[in-house]
């Protein structure tokens, strides 16, 4: 029988695959070995926000995606029963999510699981801290999506100790506030408001983060900006930070760009161009509100923590 799980994240901006089999030195299944690893923006939550339904077209570029990446899911030899497809922010806002789930299962052969914000939180924690060591704790886990963002605090052990789902993604707000951007200086401070707002009810105790690490695509994304990357590098962007004031500086310059000057940066992927600013809001109102001096950026996220789960399942 083959010992290869097959993780699918869904978001609202971005779909993604992970295969992967166990890894050595870990203990009860906490390590894994990539196999193979997919990410393609398909913006499945496109206008969601506004409309509360998937654009046809929006289904049709998920569906594509989905159809190549169960190709390699079916190449490996990985049963339906170590399959979980997961799908997050945009399917729990969309009234017309039965014809996703339609469309996933007869590609896939396995029903999607819209999980809740919680539970997406936790599946980002347990994979974020399996190959990120905490220097401090607690350890607070940023997790920037298109549609939600998640806030997780916990033990470097990773036992999670609360953990909250906030209505404020890269996509979500560029679509309510920001724009094709440069925003205008009304636009940016009502984004800024909101989610200062969100922030500021959520409960996190932000003063006692001892650790703050960013999974996911805003995080990663302006590493490679941060580092200067000519091209993406994964294994130069896991495990490195990025300083606060260099955060605060990075929002600021994506905010007086338009989306073809960011293209245009060295490892920017296009199809995150357009909300980038909105992500590097988001993380830099998080960062005001903290008293370590960097993020530090892991490319282990919600991903690894669905394939550890299967793992442990057997």
């Amino acid at each position: 029988m083959s010992t290869t799980v097959a993780a699918f994240d869904c978001g609202t901006n971005s779909l993604r695959l992970l295969l992967a089999g166990p890894g050595t030195g870990g203990e009860d299944g906490t390590a894994l070995t990539d196999l193979d690893r997919r990410t393609e923006i398909v913006r499945l939550g496109q206008g969601v926000d506004a409309t509360g339904e998937f654009t046809p077209e929006a289904l049709e570029r998920t569906f594509a995606v989905t159809r190549r990446f169960a190709e390699l899911v079916r190449a490996a030899g990985v049963p339906a029963g170590r399959t979980r497809f997961v799908a997050t922010s945009a399917s729990r806002d969309a009234r017309n999510r039965d014809e996703f789930f339609s469309g996933i299962e007869e590609l896939v052969g396995v029903r999607p699981d819209v999980i809740s914000g919680d539970e997406e939180a936790r599946l980002s924690f347990a994979g974020a801290l399996s190959r990120i060591r905490p220097s401090a704790e607690p350890v607070l886990v940023m997790d920037v999506g298109g549609g939600s963002t998640e806030l997780i605090v916990g033990t470097a052990a990773g036992e999670v100790t609360s953990a909250i789902s906030l209505d404020i993604g890269s996509v979500r707000l560029t679509e309510r506030f920001l724009g094709a951007g440069p925003p205008a200086p009304a636009a940016l401070t009502a984004a800024r408001d909101h989610v200062d707002a969100l922030l500021d009810s959520s409960g996190v105790d932000f003063a006692s983060v001892g650790t703050w690490v960013g999974v996911a695509g805003t995080a990663t994304t302006l590493a490679g900006v941060h580092l200067q990357l000519e091209a993406y590098d994964r294994e130069r962007v896991h495990g490195s930070t990025i300083p606060l004031p260099k955060l605060d500086e990075l929002a600021f310059l994506l905010s007086r760009m338009d989306v073809d000057q960011i293209k245009a940066l060295p490892s920017m992927h296009p199809g995150r161009a357009d909300v980038v600013t909105a992500g590097a809001l988001i993380a830099n109102r998080v960062a005001a509100r903290l008293h370590v001096a960097d993020l530090v950026v892991s490319e282990s996220d919600i991903l690894d923590g669905i394939a550890l789960q299967l793992l442990q399942a057997g």
